[in-house]
């Protein structure tokens, strides 16, 4: 080998060497400092990786997760956020998570067309100078991840440009409200092309000379409302198209990214411990609104989630079978008490990502006869679902398979009597579990893409309750949320109904009115060959009681571990 072939080998050993410690380097400062806390990176650490160097130059975002490695090209100068988070020991969500949504939303869309999205709006409480705590629309949250009201996006889908339009405020705003950011700020904090004011919105778009404007108009078929439609002065000057953009970026949200599913394992994560953190504190002459306020309490203080995903569910007693208990006309306002089954339907939710878990335990900490028929009634059904869900399944056939196992454990503990399958060709089920298996969850807790035109549609009779019935696909995110409930309505209905009546044994039944109702509810990510549970909570009898142990029925002296 000549002289200057090996001077030229050793410059890239030691140029190879370099580069190595100084990445392994980098990589042991973000685990420290960046994607998890302690308290929450160790359960992720072999599934999920952040690393990048903040320099002016082209960078990498390597993500690793369970299922996949993906490696993305992403620009961050010296002066642009390259994450967010609500501070130290909370998860730091890579803006590269927005990015790739809006490159997979341009791969689906022609060129010539220009997205335009309209954020979420202040509301006041009625005619006060009170607002509510804003919220950011979901879609918009997915495209950009902005967390002001009043602004604008929008995606060149020729060149892939970001615009942001943000409201010109009044120099006042500065007293009241603090910083009043420039265009330059807003640009660096969402990692965004471009930033103008709103009304700015009609000239810049002018500018880019689009063939069509795609704006965002379709069903939510949980709620029945549609999606807003951005408006803005000088609109009606361009080719609007409001029918195409809902089904592609709908089903978009279906399936998450990566970085999408390490933000719900950590808010998942967050949500578990805080419902462990209720399990301990519960107990008779306790308030349900108390429990409630454990929660709210975790999620916030310990896990960053400023907001929860829903009304908090604590229904203890026959509370439990009311479905969505805790609303403004029952706020969680009963006292427990003891022999009380305790219903906790509750998520927390960050960076706009849901979680929503349901935990169900006795009161006292220990199970009667009864209230572990059912629960373990329950159980069962939900154990039947994890097993055997994976991509190609119906979710339909998820419930049934549910329904199945649930009836099954009942007729053995001798609440029904019959053939199973004449009991769900008669709605048996339906009196028992009203609601469907779950939904989709993501940005919204009962998510997007149920039902898109491609997808199958609703089915008739009492499958028509189900949030979808689509084939389930690696990438989703669900909750699997099977129940039992004891309903007087229902109940004295189904006696009434010979059909329905003679699988029944009312003697036995009876015993349960009042008893309230089992919810066990898991969030889980469907991957290529099965189930991925987010969820770490006592799931068995056995695991409840020995957690419990350790609470405020069986210690005076509690110290909760946040």
């Amino acid at each position: 080998m000549g002289e200057k072939k090996k001077k030229k080998n050793i410059k890239l050993l030691i140029d190879h060497l370099i580069t190595s410690t100084l990445m392994l380097k980098i990589r042991n400062v973000i685990r420290r400092r960046c994607l998890f806390s302690v308290r929450y990176f160790r359960p992720y650490q072999n599934s999920c990786n952040l690393s990048y160097i903040p320099t002016t130059v082209l960078s990498r975002i390597d993500i690793f997760s369970n299922h996949s490695k993906i490696k993305l090209p992403f620009i961050i100068s010296s002066n642009m956020a390259a994450t967010w988070s609500m501070g130290p020991g909370t998860l730091e969500v890579p803006l590269s998570l927005f990015a790739t949504n809006r490159r997979r939303l341009a791969n689906k869309l022609k060129s010539g067309q220009i997205v335009v999205l309209q954020g979420g709006e202040d509301v006041n409480h009625y005619d006060t100078d009170v607002q509510y705590v804003f919220r950011q629309e979901a879609y918009f949250t997915w495209v950009c991840g902005v967390r002001e009201p009043g602004c604008y996006f929008a995606l060149d889908v020729s060149t892939g440009k970001s615009y942001l339009f943000v409201p010109r405020l009044p120099e006042e705003y500065e007293v009241w409200m603090g910083k009043l950011h420039a265009c330059s700020d807003f640009k660096n904090i969402y990692a965004v092309d471009e930033v103008y004011y709103v009304d700015e919105i009609k000239d810049v778009l002018k500018s880019l000379m689009p063939e069509t404007l795609l704006t965002l108009s379709g069903p939510n078929t949980d709620s029945g409302l549609t999606a807003r439609e951005a408006i803005f002065n000088g609109i009606d000057e361009f080719n609007v198209d409001n029918e195409s953009l809902f089904p592609i970026i709908a089903e978009l949200r279906v399936i998450k990214t990566p970085e999408e599913i390490a933000v719900m394992r950590y808010v998942c994560k967050v949500s578990s411990d805080a419902h462990k953190q209720v399990m301990l504190y519960a107990k008779p002459g306790r308030m349900e609104y108390q429990c409630e306020s454990i929660f709210l309490d975790h999620c916030y203080r310990v896990g960053g989630c400023r907001h929860v995903s829903y009304t908090c569910i604590c229904g203890s007693g026959h509370n439990a079978a009311t479905l969505h208990y805790g609303h403004a006309g029952t706020p969680n306002s009963k006292i427990i008490v003891d022999g009380d089954i305790c219903l906790f339907d509750m998520g927390g939710n960050y960076a706009g990502y849901a979680a929503d878990i349901t935990c169900s335990f006795p009161a006292n900490g220990k199970f009667t006869e009864d209230q572990k028929l059912i629960y373990e009634a329950v159980l069962f059904a939900r154990d039947a679902v994890i097993r055997e869900a994976k991509p190609g399944v119906f979710w339909h056939e998820m419930h049934l398979t549910a329904n199945r196992a649930m009836l099954a454990h009942l007729k053995r503990g001798g609440l029904l009597q019959g053939d199973i399958e004449e009991m769900i060709r008669n709605g048996v089920n339906g009196i028992l579990q009203p609601h469907g298996l779950g939904h989709l969850l993501g940005l919204d807790v009962h998510d997007v893409g149920g039902y898109l035109p491609n997808c199958p549609p609703r089915m008739t009779g009492p499958l028509a309750k189900l949030r979808t019935a689509r084939q389930l696909l690696a990438g989703m995110v669900l909750t699997v949320e099977p129940g039992c409930y004891f309903i007087p309505r229902l109940l004295d209905s189904a006696r009434n109904n010979p059909e329905q009546s003679r699988f029944f044994n009312w003697h036995r039944v009876e015993r349960f009115i009042g008893f309230g109702g089992v919810r066990i509810e898991d969030d889980v990510l469907i991957t290529d060959d099965g189930v991925e549970n987010l969820t770490f909570v006592p799931r068995t009898v056995q695991e409840i009681e020995e957690f419990m142990s350790n609470g405020s029925n069986f210690n005076k002296e509690l110290k909760f571990n946040v």
